[in-house]
């Protein structure tokens, strides 16, 4: 028998509805894991410190590659997908390079101008 759980459709318009979304949550959920699945994959890689840049680009690949095809079935959106794969991939590069990873916060001349409010402001000619 076929149980739907909390709800009770009396339609059947509506049972149709409740069968189908059931089916679309255990859909996005497979994609949801694979995803985190291979971000804890690279994550754990990355934490190990020296590992070979070969297995951390198969690990980068394999992330990006389930992130293309959560996106193309619509699981996640593209700018999440690429928004994931670009910092994996900066994480990756700066640990190649031996650097530490970028940061998104500004330089000191910025913060003080930004202060002072001697920088220009957008959409004005100067």
């Amino acid at each position: 028998m076929l149980s739907y759980g909390t709800l009770m459709p009396n339609i059947k318009s509506a049972k149709k509805a409740v069968r189908s979304s059931s089916r679309k949550r255990q859909f996005n959920n497979f994609w949801k894991r694979r995803i985190k699945n291979s971000i804890k994959n690279l994550d754990n890689t990355l934490k190990t410190g020296k590992v070979d840049t070969d297995i951390l680009n198969k690990e980068l690949s394999v992330l990006q590659k389930v992130l293309d095809k959560a996106t193309k079935n619509n699981v996640i959106h593209k700018d999440k997908a690429n928004r994931l794969k670009s910092r994996y991939a900066n994480k990756i590069t700066a640990l190649n390079k031996g650097t530490k990873t970028k940061s998104t916060a500004k330089s000191t001349k910025e913060k003080e101008s930004a202060k002072k409010g001697t920088g220009t402001a957008r959409g004005k000619k100067s």
